[in-house]
């Protein structure tokens, strides 16, 4: 696609989506060379993020690229600002099998559970650590090219905004161990998975949604919010019996030795 249409192929939604793709399964492989949970939790988001990109609302074709597009910048701060959008998604996806994980955890495993338990956790902060970062530098470089462009560095466009609450939540989400009551691998989790909501606002909400200098997308077809209430159901539905087990389990086993 780089080749044919003559810019970075991450220039519209479906050919970001690609990039989120291959961005997940490159942590995936650089987070996961130990972990076989890991790589194989990378591999199903990929494959969840192609489906989704191959549905009837999205235009493959390659075109034109947009004429605010058409700069040296979509190189450089769209490739690092999408990217951080992978070890995000990976986070989420780590999250969701560590709850799974406590949910089968019994008496007669709990040995071999706590430690794919913890080295899924210890990965998941990694990622969320690598995403963090790159945000945040990509946050930068985007005010760069807004002064470039639009002759400011910052200007509350909903983008803008949205990608900064993304860089405080997850901030939080990363110190929730130094806070009192709080330091505890299903409470990290849960919001690994919860917090992957700014990103999904910021990525697709702003383009469908809102109105603003980001919104490249306006035109396509407007994506439902009620797969945001099933989404919270699903995570419920997981994280209520996984907390169960959590307490159950690993506490009885944490006290024991």
């Amino acid at each position: 696609r780089w080749y044919i249409s003559g810019h970075a192929p991450w220039s519209d939604a479906y050919e970001s989506l690609l990039y989120v793709a291959w961005a997940i399964m490159l942590f995936g492989l650089l987070l996961g060379r130990k972990s076989e949970l890991t790589m194989a939790a990378a591999a199903f988001v990929v494959a969840i993020v192609l489906w989704v990109a191959h549905l009837n609302w999205l235009d493959p074709d390659v075109a034109n690229i947009q004429p605010v597009l058409d700069s040296y910048w979509l190189m450089i701060h769209v490739a690092v600002i999408v990217a951080s959008y992978g070890p995000f998604a990976l986070g989420m996806i780590l999250g969701i099998i560590t709850f799974v994980l406590m949910i089968f955890s019994n008496e007669k495993n709990k040995k071999r559970m706590d430690l794919n338990i913890k080295q899924l956790t210890y990965i998941n902060e990694a990622a969320l650590t690598i995403g963090l970062i790159m945000l945040t530098i990509g946050n930068f470089l985007g005010g760069m090219w807004a002064n470039e462009s639009w002759g400011r560095y910052w200007g509350w466009d909903p983008k803008e905004t949205w990608a900064l609450i993304s860089i405080f939540v997850y901030a939080i989400v990363l110190h929730l161990r130094l806070v009192p009551g709080l330091k505890s691998r299903w409470t990290f989790n849960l919001w690994s998975i919860l917090s992957f909501l700014a990103i999904l606002m910021t990525y697709f909400g702003v383009n469908f949604y809102l109105s603003g200098l980001h919104s490249y997308a306006s035109g396509d077809q407007v994506l439902s919010l009620q797969y945001v209430g099933y989404f919270l159901i699903f995570v419920a539905a997981l994280g209520i019996p996984a907390y169960i087990k959590e307490k159950k389990i690993f506490k009885k086993k944490n006290r024991e030795e």
